[in-house]
């Protein structure tokens, strides 16, 4: 046996956009069934296991939501609408629903993964100071990396304005001497731009490529999001 819940809050809380108010209209009309009956009232409890078919589709509850976006360029990691683009924008719609939002956040011109969620209990875990989640991510630089680079990072850097960062993982490209990887256990403002920034280059392209030891998936286009399976979920916690 699953929850209990009524069946307005139910319906509300996996389909974006529907309020209780019109739920019930759709009871009136005839238009929810539950385990093959006519769904009469909206207030009525139902299971999170029965079979509940709003407009001939098929409602499957799911508590929580988690959605890997790759995100492009030029789109802001916020729930509010302004000017630019926000991630929210790129949900598609059997995606979307009532108390979504991004996990952390990418600048502005990065792309890569960001966790989109309604579930607060696993973003503060993830966002948490205590927690070290590593975040991958591939650069690109304006100079050519320095062997440095490594023991530079991995001691912890001072940046500008005096911040101590954590132990950070430096890889160069064996094949291109612009490109590296860095593996970070925190999320300072533009930390990566700064970290470089210091040590004399520029970052000039600057991707997510994995969060905890779930990587972006290499086959997700650029402004595309996928549903990751609730089983998987603890990999964007592991160390």
């Amino acid at each position: 046996m699953g929850e209990k819940l009524r069946l307005d809050r139910l319906v509300c809380s996996q389909k974006a956009g529907i309020t209780r108010a019109d739920v019930k209209k759709l009871c009136l009309k005839c238009r929810i069934t539950v385990n093959g009956k006519l769904a009469r009232r909206s207030d009525a409890h139902v299971d999170t296991d029965d079979e509940i078919i709003v407009d001939g589709e098929r409602l499957v509850y799911k508590k929580h939501i988690y959605i890997m976006l790759n995100k492009p360029q030029g789109v802001v990691c916020s729930t509010k609408e302004g000017q630019s683009r926000t991630v929210l924008d790129l949900v598609p719609s059997e995606l979307m629903r009532k108390g979504l939002f991004p996990a952390g956040r990418l600048d502005k011109d990065t792309e890569g993964f960001v966790l989109l969620t309604d579930d607060g209990d696993l973003a503060h875990k993830m966002l948490s100071p205590k927690s070290h989640v590593p975040k991958t991510y591939s650069v690109r630089l304006e100079k050519p990396w320095e062997e440095s680079y490594k023991q530079i990072m991995a001691e912890g850097m001072t940046i500008d304005g005096g911040e101590k960062c954590l132990p950070a993982e430096f890889e160069g490209s064996p094949e291109n001497d612009c490109e590296c990887t860095l593996v970070l256990h925190e999320g300072k403002f533009h930390q990566v731009k700064r970290m470089f920034k210091i040590l004399g280059n520029e970052v000039v392209f600057l991707k997510r490529t994995a969060i905890g030891e779930m990587p972006l998936d290499p086959y997700l286009p650029v402004g595309s999001c996928l549903e990751i399976m609730h089983k998987d979920v603890e990999k964007l916690l592991t160390h």
